[in-house]
């Protein structure tokens, strides 16, 4: 069950976050790909099954609602960038204002200081072909016994894919992500998460997310395709 906290688009779980809690649940250490079939609602029970070919598939009132697999990667991780290059991105944050969904857990202007994960994704250059950048330090109330859960940089690797590209041209909604999680960080680390768009294809943009730790070690790295709404 995802809590009411970890929410995305209103009245639904933020892609990330789900497809982190999903990808758990698989054997292995290696990229899990997770597609969002339907809306994941908050609040309810999900029943969880293992298939065949290593899936797992979490689905709601005889609806698949998302379905988790081995995945690979086909680019490599998205370059880092300083701590304050990527603060001073933030500034450039389209989703300040007309972001269509102002009270995602995850980069939504209109949760309260340590309330989500406050990212904050802005272009690094002048350009739209260039990255962009956010700055994140994990709130002590994301822990739990102490510990930053790999769902949580599931999720700091979701967003700022997303707003690689013009959400608020062409609000976008994940429909499938393939991530690695190799470390989780410390509560109040400086971390930065950097996202870059790979293409588009009608109502498809694909894109790629890295996260970096203050030492400059690779949290997670995702690829991504989003659907526009």
């Amino acid at each position: 069950m995802v809590p009411g906290r970890f929410n995305g688009p209103p009245g639904t779980a933020n892609g990330g976050y789900i497809a982190g809690r999903t990808a758990a649940h698989l054997d292995g250490s290696g990229p899990v790909q997770v597609t969002l079939r339907e809306p994941p609602p908050l609040e309810v029970p999900l029943d969880l099954a293992a298939e065949e070919g290593g899936r797992v598939v979490a689905s709601f009132g005889g609806a698949v609602i998302v379905v988790a697999e081995p995945g690979r990667f086909e680019v490599d991780a998205v370059s880092p960038v300083p701590f304050d290059v990527a603060a001073a991105a933030e500034t450039r944050y389209a989703g300040l204002s007309g972001h269509p969904f102002p009270g995602c857990f995850v980069c939504g202007p209109d949760r309260p200081a340590g309330d989500g994960l406050g990212l904050r994704p802005g272009r690094v250059g002048d350009q739209p072909e260039d990255a962009v950048a956010t700055t994140w330090v994990p709130d002590p109330s994301l822990a739990v016994d102490g510990r930053i859960g790999a769902e949580l940089v599931w999720a700091a690797l979701d967003c700022p894919g997303g707003w690689s590209s013009d959400l608020v041209a062409r609000p976008m909604v994940l429909g499938r992500i393939t991530a690695a999680v190799h470390a989780s960080p410390e509560v109040g680390d400086r971390c930065v998460v950097v996202g870059r768009v790979l293409g588009v294809d009608r109502r498809k943009t694909f894109t790629a997310s890295t996260a970096y730790d203050s030492d400059g070690r690779v949290l997670g790295h995702a690829e991504a395709t989003w659907i526009a709404v």
